[in-house]
């Protein structure tokens, strides 16, 4: 069982600022063979410019605030390259990717701390779906985006077309080198082969790490607040929330440390590990234990006219699995009236206000044509779309086929 903490991030600076900064005012030398701090690197005039900006003051203080926020990853992250021999400032490239933030989700629809694009996990041991989001997870999402580095380098040859390769996609900056038969990123930047984006994106990471390297020269913080932490196995389902207040826990921290729990609630698998402050583990395993302890909140939700499983997934914010999961036999298309579903809590809310029943009886018929769904038809028709997918013996989601012939309601 490892832990994760304060003490190895402040190693981490040290050795970094004394591998590659031997004394202020000194020329660079004794770097380790894959540094991407070199003279080449910090002679281009992006990587200039971007040291200009974070050693500015409004510079200073970006960086003194995405530090902060990434000292409880750091030393994972550190543990990470170090094991696998990587250029050791690559620790920085959250920094770069999401600021620090591990719920961060950029426009294109990349997520995590190294932003990873749903196209791009299955390689990687990463899953998403409806309860949990591991391009959020400290742990997986690490070890995923370094082996896709390592395998972007062994792919071009050279940490700066690696990173490159990461940013623009291995493909296309691939295609890039070949057809140009130029395999150096300056050049290729220059001569305007990448993406704008991508040409900015390795100064910008080496600027940064020049810049953090050497926090007592430029003024930073020394980013104390942090935690050491460590990954448990479970046996059951647990509710952050409810592990917080037993244990006594901050439940912010415990959030940040489990991000991948999309509604705070583990998932039904025996593989999960929770991630805790190792100083409140004692704590922690006293809870866990406890038989007499109901660690996940349920809503006893009985079922009234209209109620579908989806829609109460829907309402009370939790995946329609995990709804399935807690009532074995229940029917996703037919639920009878007064039977009890029982829902995971991933909040504390009201049961939805009872359905009016529909006032339509289905005597009517609707040839299906190009682009007709459930819902737009329930618009048409004044009627809720799953007393319509009901009434025609189909599942909610269930595409229609074009010339089928649906009952519907007549409208006047």
């Amino acid at each position: 069982m490892r832990c994760f903490g304060f003490l190895a991030t402040i190693f981490l600076f040290a050795s970094i600022a004394a591998f590659a900064y031997p004394d202020e005012g000194s020329p660079l030398r004794h770097f380790p063979p894959n540094s991407l701090i070199t003279e080449q690197n910090l002679e281009q005039a992006l990587t200039q410019r971007y040291i200009a900006q974070y050693t500015s003051q409004s510079g200073i203080d970006f960086l003194n605030s995405v530090m902060e926020r990434g000292s409880l990853y750091l030393p994972f992250i550190m543990e990470e390259v170090e094991r696998r021999g990587l250029p050791p400032e690559l620790i920085y490239l959250p920094v770069i990717e999401s600021n620090f933030v591990s719920t961060a989700r950029s426009r294109a629809g990349a997520v995590g701390l190294w932003q990873f694009m749903m196209n791009s996990i299955s390689p990687f041991d990463i899953r998403v779906t409806d309860s949990v989001d591991e391009r959020r997870d400290i742990i997986k999402s690490t070890r995923g985006a370094l082996a896709k580095l390592e395998d972007n380098y062994r792919a071009m040859g050279n940490w700066e077309l690696a990173l490159a390769a990461y940013n623009a996609g291995l493909g296309g900056v691939t295609g890039i080198v070949r057809r140009t038969g130029i395999s150096d990123y300056w050049e290729l930047s220059r001569r305007s082969e990448l993406k704008q984006e991508t040409v900015h994106y390795v100064p910008k990471l080496i600027a940064a790490a020049y810049v953090l390297s050497q926090p007592e020269r430029f003024g930073l913080d020394s980013w104390q607040a942090s935690h050491e932490w460590t990954a448990i196995p479970l046996n059951r389902q647990v509710s952050l929330d409810i592990i917080a207040a037993e244990a006594g826990v901050d439940r912010e921290l415990l959030r940040r440390l489990n991000a991948e729990l999309l509604h705070g609630i583990t998932p039904v698998d025996p593989n999960h590990r929770l991630k805790i402050p190792t100083a409140y583990m004692e704590q922690i395993n006293l809870v866990l234990e406890r038989d007499d302890l109901v660690l996940i909140r349920y809503h006893y939700h009985v079922v009234r006219y209209g109620d579908t499983l989806w829609s109460m997934s829907r309402h009370y914010g939790v995946t329609l699995a995990s709804i399935e999961q807690h009532n074995p036999g229940s029917s996703a298309r037919y639920l009878r009236l007064g039977e009890t579903i029982i829902i995971p809590a991933s909040r504390d809310m009201e049961a939805p206000a009872a359905r009016t029943a529909s006032v339509h009886s289905f005597d009517g018929q609707h040839l299906v044509v190009r682009g007709d769904t459930l819902w737009s038809l329930s618009r048409i028709y004044g009627v809720d779309p799953e007393a319509l997918a009901d009434a025609n013996g189909m599942g909610l989601n269930q595409t229609l086929r074009e010339g089928r012939t649906l009952r519907v309601p007549i409208v006047n």
